[in-house]
């Protein structure tokens, strides 16, 4: 059932103004909500697809070279230093040209829009049903509405994030596939590749990871998504009170810098889950084939488990506990970035679609 029109986010915890109507109403009369992610159980569902898919697209763009790195440096078996990031910066741009940084690109893309989509979309539903379902919710006996518990915005960052990494899961593999790949081309295109695995690892190919992917994406998102519903609304107050524009734009504003802690925070959390991703994404019979792909002291496939746990022990034997967390520093790097290019983008063209529904209204 949609939600009513009539409902307030003042209804809601975590609402950053009581003075700001649901965005699905046409007729609020508030002003747009500049400083506030418009999350929540109000927004229509194509508005939060349509959203997710633009800001998925601009992030991707932005972020890419440095995803192409830290893809690199989590398949390295060398140094975790500084100094070996840019040493493979150097080496990949000597080696295989500027455009390299944008290997995988095409896939990517694809992934970060239809997960953005199905990420926010399901996002959004849940927190629509979830408060009328769960025995944790609590509802106002003056007005029947639903309030949100702390709860809510953790499960369903959590389980939204569940359907749209299994839903997506083929493109990301695709996209550390060609992003490891090193001066010869494992794949002539992007078809040779899916056709390629289906032929050579079946329909259970596209899969490799997913295990550590799940394991990694339920809590990484439930962090993320309730630490920034969290921060956003004490940083707007605090924002709002200082009213020093200069010293809260570097940041890009209180609801980027919230998605920027929250991201960074919850990445380092469940950042060994998202090494072991990547190794296991490029075993199989190409593994060899792929950049760091081959032990240099004995010549065994550096990649040849599959298991999480049988990975992330191999790790920690070959490489130490250190091996764990090789490109941490450009993935917390990236996520900075990422999460304010998102959330800033996403708010945007939510405020957006809000005006253009309104002028429709309007005549």
């Amino acid at each position: 059932m949609a939600p009513s029109q009539s409902m307030t986010r003042s209804s809601l915890a975590y609402s950053p103004s009581p003075a700001s109507s649901s965005p699905s109403s046409p007729s609020t009369t508030a002003p747009l909500p500049s400083t506030s992610l418009q999350i929540h159980s109000q927004t229509p569902s194509i508005h939060a697809a349509l959203a997710g898919a633009a800001a998925g697209l601009v992030s991707r763009f932005t972020i890419a070279p440095l995803d192409v790195l830290k893809i690199r440096l989590q398949l390295s078996p060398h140094s975790t230093s500084s100094s070996s990031l840019v040493s493979t910066l150097n080496t990949l741009l000597r080696t295989e040209g500027f455009t390299a940084l944008w290997k995988g690109n095409i896939p990517a893309e694809a992934l970060y829009l239809l997960y953005g989509a199905v990420q926010f979309t399901s996002y959004t539903t849940l927190l629509h049903v979830l408060p009328r379902n769960l025995p944790f919710s609590s509802s106002s006996t003056s007005n029947s509405k639903t309030a949100l518990s702390p709860l809510h915005p953790l499960l369903a960052g959590s389980l939204s994030s569940i359907l749209a990494t299994t839903t997506t899961y083929p493109l990301d593999l695709l996209r550390t596939r060609f992003a490891a790949s090193g001066t010869s081309p494992v794949y002539p295109s992007l078809l040779s590749s899916v056709r390629t695995i289906h032929s050579t690892e079946g329909p259970s190919g596209f899969f490799l990871g997913l295990p550590a992917a799940l394991l990694q994406v339920a809590p990484y998102m439930g962090l993320f998504f309730g630490l920034y519903e969290g921060l956003r609304t004490p940083l707007n107050r605090l924002a709002s009170r200082s009213g020093d524009q200069g010293l809260w734009g570097w940041a890009g504003g209180p609801d980027a810098l919230a998605g920027t802690l929250a991201s960074m925070s919850a990445k380092t959390a469940v950042f060994p889950l998202d090494l072991i991703r990547k190794r296991v994404q490029v075993s199989g019979p190409m593994e060899g084939k792929f950049i760091y792909g081959v032990d240099r002291a004995d010549g065994v496939k550096e990649f040849r488990t599959t298991g999480v746990w049988s990975t992330g022990k191999r790790i920690v034997a070959r490489e130490g506990a250190r091996g764990l967390y090789r490109g941490l520093s450009i993935g917390l790097i990236k996520a900075a970035p990422a999460s304010a290019v998102t959330m800033w983008t996403y708010e945007r063209v939510l405020g957006g679609l809000k005006v253009v529904d309104g002028n429709k209204v309007d005549r």
